[in-house]
């Protein structure tokens, strides 16, 4: 995220599993401003990413954050200088893209079920057992260590 990620931009940035934010941008609802309501998830997505009281300051008052407060609130993964979003993005994709991918889907799938339905802490771990073993039944990654 550079420049402004404010309202729908915003609620769109949250959607993403990883978020890099530049220091010097600026997020936030300011929508509020114009009487226009979040339809895109933010009322949902952001309170889970960094809690109730900070996600209704943002929602309630438009108020405007920048990226370092953004990283340091949980909204952004990576913090970087600004103009230099793009590239670090870049670079992390590339980094997960040269990973094997099996486990990562299954372990994201796990943790995205914890967070929106799971009923229980039992139900989320034997949802990430299922997942788990599943990945592990439907290829040979088991024979890496072998």
């Amino acid at each position: 995220m550079n420049g402004y990620a404010v309202g729908g931009g915003l609620e769109l940035a949250l959607l993403c599993d990883l978020r890099v934010v530049e220091n010097r941008a600026t997020l936030g609802m300011l929508n509020r401003r114009f009487d226009i309501p979040l339809i895109d998830g933010g009322t949902v997505r952001l309170p889970r990413l960094i809690g109730l009281s900070r996600a209704l300051d943002l929602i309630i008052t438009g108020r405007k954050i920048d990226g370092e407060t953004a990283f340091n609130w949980g909204i952004a993964n990576r913090l970087v200088d600004t103009g230099t979003a793009l590239g670090q993005a870049l670079n992390l994709a590339r980094v997960i893209a040269d990973l094997p991918m099996a486990s990562i889907l299954a372990d994201r799938r796990s943790a995205y079920f914890s967070s929106y339905d799971a009923g229980s802490l039992d139900d989320a771990l034997d949802f990430e057992m299922e997942c788990g073993l599943k990945c592990l039944n439907n290829h040979c990654s088991i024979s890496k260590f072998l």
